[in-house]
């Protein structure tokens, strides 16, 4: 029974969309795939099964996600790095006030 798998796979350079063309290629069961580097999407139709498709893909060493998963996942993420950030600008600051103070002392 043929059905469609979606995935998002983070793809930088055509030597990564080739290494994820090659797992397909050697993959049983694979019909056709389209591999668009511009929404880095990667479809696959075929009797094939969408863990098994999700675990070759991923051992390309490629960030891999199945379609439409992403944005609970970087919206998880994204506070963690705000609330870092504030901590470096926090430090920041009090760099830039010894300066002025030692610029003023010199003369």
């Amino acid at each position: 029974m043929s059905q469609t798998v979606v995935l998002k796979v983070k793809m930088s350079c055509g030597g990564c969309s080739g290494a994820v063309k090659r797992v397909l290629d050697k993959m049983e069961g694979v019909e056709s795939y389209d591999i668009n580097m511009d929404e880095q999407k990667v479809t696959v139709i075929g009797n094939v099964e969408p863990d098994a498709v999700f675990e070759k893909v991923s051992k390309t060493g490629k960030k891999t996600e199945f379609w439409g998963e992403t944005p609970p996942a970087e919206t998880e993420t994204k506070p963690a790095e705000s609330e870092t950030k504030p901590a470096e600008t926090e430090t920041k600051p009090a760099e830039t006030e010894t300066k002025p103070a030692e610029a003023v002392t010199a003369p």
